[in-house]
């Protein structure tokens, strides 16, 4: 794709990048066959080549307005697109750079300027967001159904195991996740535990920075990934081996840090090396000696729902299925896997519409083998799923420390 900067760009890091990646496009259209807000809406500026020429537009300093920021807001960032691309078209990198132009330029709507910082001021700080779930159930039977089925019943929490090893890990808990769903970390820390690793939590570090990032605050997630560097630092030093996060949107979040810090001459370099060390819990279990877990999920026909962050973005795929099935589950067929169930982030807050046509879609195939529950790696796309889901829904993690729990029992 031929390229004519805006004289405001030419020379800046940001416009220079932005100008390398138009330029990758040749057109093809590959990209319209896997991207889920296409196949839904079938217009072109709802596809991923659609949002490239809306973005040319803003970059060669063309009149952008309310239509360009439609289109952009109804993007997933789920990355189908950059998996299928023959050219490597590092998408999800452009649509974040012009959306912190846009941001930046084109101020929102006083209204849609109020419901981000909302999201802002409350998901990302755990207490606030432990706050307002707990006044939410209070009032749960009193709210609209679009609000209700955000909010969950609560979910019971897990014994930590109590073990110290040689081998330690750091553990991002992030801010949404030990809310909704308390035991998955736990159970992360029992498998671990059995095979010999221990979980260390940093009691500075927070919430990985993607809400922030996704809704355009670039700076404030920049912020937040300085804060959990900086957590996370000295124990790093000390001998940690990686950092995992049991949530794989906020793994994605990590690996980027030396992106997202690449600018940054005092934290540069620490993102950078941070970043080679973060490993998903299925990267990292699969690295050890797994089969002294046993077979755990044995006797259990589940669905398993890769999210999109996993897939697309960490691209551990189908290492996570391998483990599964090597740890005794049967992961029945799903029509369609490499497709989006519209959780997304703050997606199925801002877009309920879409979200909730993508998840119908994602159910019916997930529900199509008669499944006994619906696995998944990721909070956001859990709860989503959850809410509309015949069947239930847990982290993969919760149901293979139930199964070795069962085990234990079992051995006693």
């Amino acid at each position: 794709m031929q390229t004519r900067l805006a004289e405001r760009f030419r020379g800046t890091a940001l416009g220079e990048e932005a100008d390398a990646i138009l330029r990758a496009c040749v057109h093809c259209g590959f990209c319209l066959a896997t991207c889920p807000t296409y196949q839904l809406l079938g217009d072109e500026d709802d596809s991923p080549r659609g949002r490239i020429y809306l973005l040319k537009q803003l970059f060669e300093g063309e009149a952008v307005g309310e239509r360009t920021r439609l289109h952009l807001d109804r993007c997933l960032l789920c990355r189908s697109c950059e998996t299928t691309c023959p050219s490597g078209v590092r998408y999800h990198r452009l649509l974040d750079l012009g959306r912190e132009v846009l941001e930046r330029e084109r101020p929102r709507p006083l209204r849609q300027r109020a419901l981000r910082a909302l999201l802002r001021a409350v998901l990302p700080h755990r207490t606030r967001f432990a706050a307002a779930l707990a006044l939410g159930r209070a009032l749960r039977p009193l709210l609209p159904g679009v609000l209700r089925e955000k909010v969950p019943p609560a979910a019971a929490a897990a014994p930590w195991p109590r073990v110290q090893a040689a081998r330690r890990v750091l553990l991002l808990e992030g801010c949404v996740q030990p809310v909704l769903r308390p035991a998955v970390d736990a159970a992360l820390a029992r498998v671990l535990a059995d095979l010999g690793v221990e979980v260390v939590r940093a009691a500075q570090a927070g919430c990985c920075g993607a809400i922030s990032h996704h809704l355009g605050a670039a700076e404030a997630a920049r912020d937040l990934a300085r804060r959990n560097i900086d957590a996370w630092w000295p124990h790093l030093e000390a001998g940690a081996e990686a950092v995992v996060a049991s949530a794989s949107g906020c793994g994605l979040m990590l690996r980027e840090y030396g992106e997202l810090l690449g600018a940054d001459p005092a934290y540069a370099e620490r993102a950078r090396r941070l970043a080679e060390r973060v490993r998903d819990p299925a990267e990292l279990v699969a690295a050890l000696d797994w089969r002294r877990l046993g077979r755990p999920g044995a006797g259990r026909r589940v669905a398993f729902h890769v999210p999109c962050t996993l897939r697309h973005g960490l691209r551990a795929a189908e290492q996570a299925e391998a483990l599964l099935r090597g740890l005794g589950f049967e992961l029945l067929p799903v029509a369609d896997a490499h497709l989006c169930c519209g959780s997304a982030g703050t997606y199925s807050l801002l877009e309920p519409t879409l979200a909730g046509a993508l998840r119908a879609r994602r159910l019916a195939a997930l529900t199509a083998g008669g499944p006994q529950e619906i696995l998944t790696a990721n909070i956001g796309c859990l709860a989503h799923l959850a809410a509309a889901s015949p069947v239930s829904v847990r982290h993969w993690l919760e149901a293979v420390a139930e199964g070795l729990e069962g085990a234990g029992a079992a051995r006693a």
